[in-house]
Formats: structure tokens, sequence, C-alpha cells
């Protein structure tokens, strides 16, 4: 880059912290927020073309905050410096969501499960698999992304839930994944996950309130539904049904 390029870029990333300064995000398109963090890595490079790129192939500005660091390097003109200021970003906001919940007032409904758990969990690429861990009292002592891939009956293993809720100390659990089709309507490997589960977590004490399955702009309940509760009907069937045959 000569100097007169230089220069220019200078200006246009000055514009941009102004503009910012001025009047936060309003105004701004995605690819220039984009770029505006990539300069927080390398003030010195013209990153608008790679943040661009970035937006093309990531379809939105969330799809870009949730790609790995591999994927983004993978884009011309994105490199291990100028990722920083997207990273930083991403775990900032992470925490900053999780800190103003926790120890909050309980979630008493699956809406308002949704609009805690939407931000960080829609229009990702591939599924994953949380797990909100409760107190006594219902209220969030932590989230927790346990799984992530194609989620199946096989690969949610009961044992690591249980240890990950004993490590927390959680009285109770909320499970939460989505569907990057966007359509939330469960599936039969669904249903199997979350059978497993609740069995797995009652026989140790541990209470499942809740599964939801997050989409585009919309949800499935699994509690609102009726599953949680035909789902514990079966598990204390079957436990009696056990405790009579081993009298």
């Amino acid at each position: 880059m000569d100097r007169k390029q230089e220069h220019k870029g200078a200006g246009h990333r000055q514009r941009l912290r102004e503009k910012f300064l001025d009047a936060g995000l309003a105004g701004f398109h995605d690819y220039e927020v984009i770029e505006l963090l990539l300069t927080l890595g390398m003030p010195r490079k013209d990153c608008k073309e790679a943040a661009k790129s970035a937006l093309k192939r990531f379809k939105t500005l969330q799809g870009v905050f949730e790609a790995s660091s591999r994927e983004l390097c993978e884009i011309k003109g994105i490199g291990e410096k100028n990722l920083f200021g997207i990273k930083l970003i991403k775990a900032a906001a992470d925490r900053y969501l999780n800190a103003r919940i926790i120890r909050k007032d309980p979630i008493n409904n699956s809406k308002e499960l949704y609009a805690y758990l939407t931000a960080s969990m829609r229009d990702k690429s591939r599924e994953c698999f949380r797990v909100v861990y409760l107190d006594a009292k219902n209220k969030i002592l932590a989230t927790e992304t346990l799984f992530q891939g194609t989620l199946t009956a096989s690969s949610v293993y009961p044992r690591e839930v249980v240890r990950a809720a004993l490590d927390h100390h959680a009285a109770a659990l909320i499970f939460a994944h989505n569907h990057p089709s966007g359509d939330p309507e469960p599936s039969e490997e669904d249903i199997a996950i979350t059978r497993k589960l609740i069995f797995a977590c009652r026989m140790m004490g541990i209470a499942v309130h809740e599964h939801v399955v997050i989409g585009h702009n919309q949800y499935f309940s699994f509690a609102d539904q009726g599953y949680m509760k035909r789902l514990d009907r079966e598990y204390e069937r079957r436990e009696t049904e056990l405790s009579s045959l081993l009298r």
C-alpha cells in the first residue's frame, strides 16, 4: 500500500470511528461493523473488502461472530491479528448477557427463556446443545454449550449432562438446541434425546423443566406442548414397575 492509499484508508477508518462515537451503530451497514472490528487488530490495514467477503460467506453479522477462527481465516484479508476485534466483542457480549440474567429473577415461561437464549443460538450454522443450570428457586446459576454438531441420541451423553449439573450444584435443568434450518419442529431424535436425558437426570434427583428448540424467529417448547409432563409420567411409571419387581 503506497502512502496515498494508506492516508486514504486511515481517513476512512477515522470517519467510521467518529460515526460510531456520534450515533452508535445506527446507520452502519453490517459490513462496516465487521470492518471496524477488523481494524482493532490491524489499524493500518484496509479491511473493507475482507469485511464484505466475510458477510457474503456467513450471510449475517451473527454468522460472522459465530464462525470459527479457522473459517474466518479462510477469508482473504483476515488473519490471526485482525480476528482480535471480532472475537473480543463476541466474548464480551456473551459475558455481558450472561451477567445480566444470572441469579436474577427466575425464568417463568418459555417466552422468557427464548428471549434469553435466542441471541446466542439463532442463525448458527450447526446445531448446538445448551444447558441452563438452575438453583432450587429456579434462578439461573450458569449456561453452557455441552455438545455441537449433528445432535442424535448417540451423540448427546447423559453422563456428561449429569456430571455438569452436579459440578454446578444444580437442582434443575433446562435444555435448548437450535435447528440451523430455521424450522423448530422437533425430530424423533430430539424427542429421544429429551427422554433419555430426563430419565438420567431424574435418577440422580435432578429435575428437567424444559427443552426448547430454537429456529428462525420462532421456537418449540416441549413443556408448552405437554411433552415434559408425558415424559415425567413415563419415567415415574417405569420407576414404579421396577420397584414392584424388586420387592
